[in-house]
């Protein structure tokens, strides 16, 4: 289409052709590229070995607190890295989170998840810096000795790609907003319905939500493409 409307546009310039058929011509919608997803047995060895470092060490809490936080509630790794302590006190059982452009909504939270949150907490002291930039890093969940005072983006993705090689998992599949499509698709496998998961993923618009319907069915088609029995035999 390209290639005719320049083509076409050069004829029209040179006075060979009157007018430009091409102009009429409608640009085709490009497609979105569906999310990458883990599946269900993916995360559970992703937790599994979270599981494990918790076992050893203070970041080993943290870690699995983050993830747990991350699959249970959809959250964006901006969110998660910026919430505050008292994010966690007013409900056990849901977060206060303020999203993009200020919009606020309640998250509600698995037991796992509280529960990690919940030990977390028993080593939180661990990671609060010394000095003047104590004061700045007191009031986030995930404090950190960073300019902002709380855990960065960045080091959040290289904590779960070393996660990821633990759990025998290709670490170019594993990031936290992967973790979050992870909770939209799973929800919507197990029988969610599309505005409650948009209110969860505090998505505006509901078409961006969609895409994780196109990700269910894909998957779906795919089992039922393995797994029928006319499927087998031919």
């Amino acid at each position: 289409l390209s290639a005719l409307r320049q083509f076409f546009g050069f004829l029209y310039r040179e006075g060979v052709r009157p007018d430009d058929p091409s102009a009429a011509l409608d640009s085709p919608k490009r497609g979105r590229p569906l999310p990458k997803i883990l599946s269900r047995e993916d995360v559970g060895r992703l937790i599994d070995a979270a599981r494990r470092r918790a076992e050893k060490n203070a970041e080993g809490e943290r870690l699995i607190c983050i993830v747990e936080m991350l699959y249970a509630s959809g959250l964006r790794i901006s969110e998660l890295v910026g919430l505050p302590l008292a994010a966690t006190k007013n409900r056990n059982d849901v977060l206060f989170v303020k999203g993009k452009g200020g919009k606020e909504r309640l998250v509600p939270l698995n037991d796992e998840a509280q529960g990690a949150i919940r030990e977390y907490l028993s080593v939180r002291e661990t990671f609060l810096p010394q000095g003047s930039a104590r004061k700045a890093a007191e009031r986030f969940l995930f404090p950190s000795r960073a300019a902002d005072g709380h855990l960065t983006r960045r080091r959040c993705h290289q904590m779960l790609k070393e996660l990821a090689v633990d759990a025998g998992i290709d670490p170019n599949k594993l990031s936290p907003h992967v973790l979050r499509h992870a909770f939209a698709t799973h929800l919507l496998e197990g029988g969610a319905d599309l505005r409650s998961v948009q209110a969860m993923l505090g998505h505006a618009d509901i078409a961006t939500t969609q895409i994780y319907t196109h990700v269910a069915d894909e998957r779906l088609r795919k089992t039922l493409e393995t797994a029928h029995p006319l499927a087998k035999r031919k």
